[in-house]
This record gives C-alpha cells, sequence and structure tokens, in this order.
C-alpha cells in the first residue's frame, strides 16, 4: 500500500468519525448533466448533478473544484458561509477542505452562474460524499518548462486498467460511444428491411461455420465435451431451413488463435443470412450498409485512417483472389495442385507447413504478398474451392466458389457467400475438411451431421455474410490496433518479477517510464526523506532492478 492510499484510508475513517456514510445506500436524484449546463447556460437556475472530482484549488473560505460526469465536466464553487449557514462550519472547513480527495465522487445541489472570466460553473449550496476514492488517480502534470509527465498513457496499463482510461482520458470514452452508435446504425439498416434478429448457442456440441481452432470446455452433468462458437453461421442457415427468410445475430464468437492488433481470441460480428438472395446482391447490400454507417458516424463516406485516405463511397472495386494474386505476384495460380502451390511458397518465402492444404496455401499466398495493396474497399471473389467449404459452386467455373471478401486497407472486414445448399456436395465437402484435420490442420471443420439432415429437407438458395464489427470500429474511429475498440481484450498475464515494497514500485514505475536520467532531478519528484529514499533505492539495487552510476562526477539512475 502506497503513502497516498494509507492517508486516504485514514481519512476514510475520521469520515466515519464525523457520522458520514463514505458509501451511502440511497440514490441521488441526478437532475442534470454537465455538457447540457454548458450548452444550455441558464443564470441562477437551480440543479442537482454528480460526478467525479478531477481538480481543486482550496483558497481560504472559497475554492474552485472540478467534477467530471458521464458527458463532459464542469466548474464548482464553494463557498463556506453559503454551505453551512449556521454556525457550525464542518462540512466545508473540515469534510471538504481535508478529507476529500481528487477521484472522490459527490453529488452537488446549487445554482448556475459565470464567473468574471466568463467560465460555466455551479456554485455550491449544498453537497453530498458518495463514494470516497482509496487510490490516487494517475493524474497528468506539467513542469515549469510545460512538459507533461505522469500521463496514463502506457499501452498495456491502460488495457489493463480500462476504469482508469474511461476516466483520465475522455477521448477513449468517445470511441466507445461511436461503437455503439455503430452497432446501432447497422440495426436499424436491418429492422428497416424486416429482418429479424435471433440468438443462437453459443456452447455447441460441435464448432462449425468456419475453419479455426476452437475452445473446449466439459459439460459436467451429460459428461461431454463442448466448445465456445467459432461461427453462428450453421444455426443461421438451419433457420432459414426452417421458413425465416432473414435472420441476423450480433454474435460473440471465439477462436483459439494468437493476438495482434487485427486479432483476439473473443470478438464481435454480425452474421446475416437472406433467402432468394447470391452474392452480388449481398455485394450490393454490403456497400450500401457500410457507406450508410460511414455517413452517420463521421458525416461523410471519405475518411482518415493510420495517416490513408480511404472513401466509403458505393461501388465498391471487383477482382477475383486469381486475378489479384496474379497482379502482385506474377503467377496464375488456377488449376494448380497443392504440390505446384507449396513451390511458389517456397519461392516467394512465404512460412507453410506440411498440414496446409490447397486453400491455405492459396490463403497464404494472397495474405502475405496481395492483401496489403488494396487500401479502398475491394470485393476479392471467385475463391477456389478448396478454400470455401460451405460455399456454392460458381455458375460458369466449377474449380470455384460465389464467395467474397471485403477488404479494406489490407485488413478483412466481411467474408459472404452464395449458400451452398447441396447436402450431398456439403457432405463431401465436410469429408474433404476431416482429410485436412487427419494431415494435422487444427483449424479444420467438423462434420456437422445435424446440419447436412437440415439441408435434406431443403435451403432454399440464400446468401450470407459475416461482417466483424470490432474491425469496422476500428476503421471509423481510425484505430490501428483492435484492443482499443475493446472495453477489456485479452491480455497476456503479468509476468511475477521480484517483490519489491508498493514505494519502491513507484520508483521503478516512473523509471521505466523515463529511462536514464540524472538522480539528483528524479529523486526531486519524490516526497521521500533521504532516509526513506537510501533505503528503497537499496531495496531496488538489491533486487536488481536499478543502476546507479556517476558520470563526470554527477551521479545517475537507470533501470537495469
Amino acid at each position: 500500500m502506497t503513502e497516498q492510499e494509507k492517508i486516504r484510508r485514514e481519512k476514510l475513517e475520521e469520515i466515519k468519525k464525523l457520522g458520514i456514510n463514505p458509501y451511502p445506500a440511497e440514490l441521488f436524484p441526478v437532475k442534470n448533466y454537465s455538457l447540457d449546463l454548458i450548452e444550455k447556460f441558464d443564470e441562477k437556475k437551480s440543479v442537482t448533478i454528480a460526478g467525479r472530482i478531477m481538480s481543486r484549488r482550496i483558497q481560504g473560505n472559497a475554492s474552485f473544484a472540478e467534477i467530471q460526469d458521464s458527458k463532459g465536466r464542469i466548474q464548482l464553487y464553494f463557498n463556506r458561509d453559503e454551505i453551512c449557514k449556521g454556525e457550525d462550519k464542518t462540512k466545508y472547513n473540515i469534510l471538504y477542505k481535508k478529507l476529500l480527495d481528487i477521484g472522490d465522487i459527490i453529488g452537488v445541489k446549487g445554482s448556475m452562474f459565470k464567473t468574471k472570466v466568463g467560465e460555466v460553473s455551479v456554485l455550491v449550496e449544498n453537497f453530498t460524499l458518495l463514494n470516497k476514492s482509496l487510490r490516487p488517480l494517475p493524474m497528468p502534470k506539467v513542469d515549469s518548462e510545460g512538459n507533461e509527465y505522469d500521463s496514463f498513457t502506457d499501452v498495456e496499463q491502460r488495457y489493463r486498467q480500462r476504469y482508469v482510461d474511461l476516466i483520465v482520458n475522455s477521448n477513449v470514452k468517445d470511441t466507445f460511444i461511436k461503437r455503439t452508435k455503430i452497432i446501432n446504425s447497422i440495426r436499424n439498416f436491418l429492422n428497416g428491411k424486416s429482418y429479424l434478429e435471433v440468438e443462437t448457442p453459443i456452447l455447441q456440441s460441435i464448432p462449425g461455420g468456419a475453419t479455426a481452432r476452437p475452445f473446449t470446455t466439459h459439460h459436467n452433468a451429460l459428461d461431454i465435451p463442448l466448445y465456445l462458437r467459432i461461427s453462428d453461421e450453421l444455426f443461421l442457415k438451419k433457420l432459414i431451413v426452417g421458413g425465416f427468410e432473414a435472420v441476423y445475430e450480433f454474435s460473440r464468437d471465439f477462436r483459439n488463435e494468437g493476438m495482434d492488433k487485427n486479432h483476439n481470441p473473443e470478438f464481435t460480428i454480425l452474421e446475416l443470412y437472406v433467402a432468394y438472395k447470391d452474392y452480388f446482391w449481398m455485394m450490393e447490400l454490403t456497400e450500401t450498409l457500410i457507406e450508410k454507417v460511414c455517413l452517420e458516424i463521421n458525416n461523410k463516406t471519405e475518411i482518415e485512417f493510420d495517416s490513408k485516405s480511404i472513401n466509403f463511397k458505393a461501388p465498391y472495386e471487383r477482382i477475383s483472389i486469381i486475378d489479384a494474386i496474379k497482379k502482385f505476384t506474377g503467377h496464375d495460380i488456377s488449376g494448380m495442385d497443392e504440390t505446384k502451390l507449396r513451390s511458389i511458397c517456397h519461392d516467394m518465402s512465404i512460412e507453410v507447413d506440411e498440414s496446409m492444404g490447397e486453400g491455405k496455401l492459396i490463403d497464404a499466398i494472397f495474405g502475405n504478398k496481395c492483401e496489403k495493396n488494396f487500401i479502398n474497399p475491394t470485393f476479392i471473389t471467385d475463391y477456389p474451392k478448396s478454400m470455401s467449404p460451405l460455399t456454392k459452386e460458381h455458375r460458369s467455373n466449377p474449380n470455384l466458389t460465389e464467395r467474397f471478401e471485403l477488404i479494406v486497407n489490407g485488413m478483412e472486414i466481411a467474408n459472404a457467400y452464395s449458400e451452398l445448399n447441396d447436402s450431398i456436395d456439403q457432405l463431401i465437402r465436410f469429408e474433404d475438411q476431416l482429410e485436412l484435420s487427419r494431415k494435422g490442420d487444427d483449424e479444420a471443420m467438423f462434420i456437422d451431421m445435424d446440419f447436412i439432415k437440415s439441408l435434406e429437407y431443403g435451403m432454399p438458395p440464400t446468401s450470407g455474410i459475416g461482417i466483424g464489427i470490432d474491425r469496422l470500429v476500428m476503421l471509423m474511429t481510425n484505430k490501428t490496433s483492435i484492443q482499443e475498440v475493446l472495453f477489456f481484450p485479452q491480455m497476456k498475464p503479468i509476468k511475477e518479477g521480484p517483490k519489491i515494497s508498493d514505494e519502491a514500485e513507484i520508483i521503478l514505475s516512473k523509471l521505466l517510464k523515463k529511462g536514464e536520467c540524472e538522480l539528483s532531478g528524479f529523486k526531486s519528484e519524490f516526497d521521500f526523506s533521504n532516509k526513506k529514499w537510501d533505503k528503497l533505492t537499496k531495496e531496488l539495487k538489491v533486487k536488481d532492478l536499478i543502476t546507479i552510476y556517476k558520470h563526470n562526477e554527477i551521479l545517475f539512475i537507470k533501470p537495469s
């Protein structure tokens, strides 16, 4: 526990001694919000507002503070005699001045006014402590030269402590508000066409609908293995068999795969299936939908993403995957067998293994040599049959399928088919996947005999699509990492280093951010006594976490 945390706990006890519940159960009747009050200023209007204290300037019998609520920040003006109208000034002199801290949550009743410099403020008539914060917020500080330090900007910290990130970095909240708006925009578009939103199982006895390694669990009562879904595709198609003409689901899917800037093992996808349609129709629907979303979120179709200009105005370019590979590699892969494809991969220094069949080899070529070249939205079409076990055979080329992927800035955003509804062909395709599994491909599809049975009853011609919501949000909010658009992304476990005290941890944490620096200047940033400082630095040196050395008669400190 840090010194600051100890002090806050002492303050907590003092608050209780005053007979004040620092965590009251009763509701606080919030009637107003900061941004609304600022935008629609009304002199002397009575207001009731609540939020977290983010700054304080105490000036004797009067002081200013700033609170942050869900919409923004607003200034508060505290006057002792306004708050404590009788002889007892404890509420201001003791509770407010001495026992409250930045980070505490308070409720305020007061009236609106503007300061002499024109800042919209609330004159506090009464306040209620709603929550005593026991940990100090990481608040940025500015030195005499205007340099900012102690900002909460470390990426790993931000992801691990998103709750703090949302408090101190206001732009983060905006990203997630946009995420909800994007989902609502899509939902409104589909509902406007009278498509039915549904829910399908997350725990599945057979993981189907995609080529991916599943997470496995166990159902104790039934004593059977179960899998977290990798896709909801097969269940949604069963609903089409059952007579629904158009169904969609915003689903959480899970794939036991690596993590990078475009991948998280848990992600959100929109899957849509519409009967009596084909993949050409789905291309038109997709570009219309995404153009609409872009307009609603950004008020224009052209956006900046990762220093590139991307235009979502429909229609989008279309090119077959075979033509794309030929364009960017010079190789015509049409009709090539596995041996030839593997040889080409070797020639182009593309890493492959023996478990990979034709489909994965083609995917590896496209992913390594072609995908990054497509910046503006582009439909990559007509994939070889070996890559698409759930897709209808192409109407004019039996070696291809009626499939497209939407690529934006070198990233797959959507995957769509004219859905295979021939039960006999589907079983053959599943058996081909089984053969890949025997070769060691742990992402090959399982054979789902119940899905085959449903197709035997008859599924109308259908087009389906999966749109990666997380990646779409990345594009619409100009975020280059998927972790930035997930509230709580999956993180690697923290490796336990040598055990050190909380005070030593504070020194080490700041030093890791600053790197090598002059010892005297670094020491001055802390409130430790000389004796305490010597004890803590000795602790860090013994654990081989820091190095202190002399150069030109000046002492320096650096992380080891």
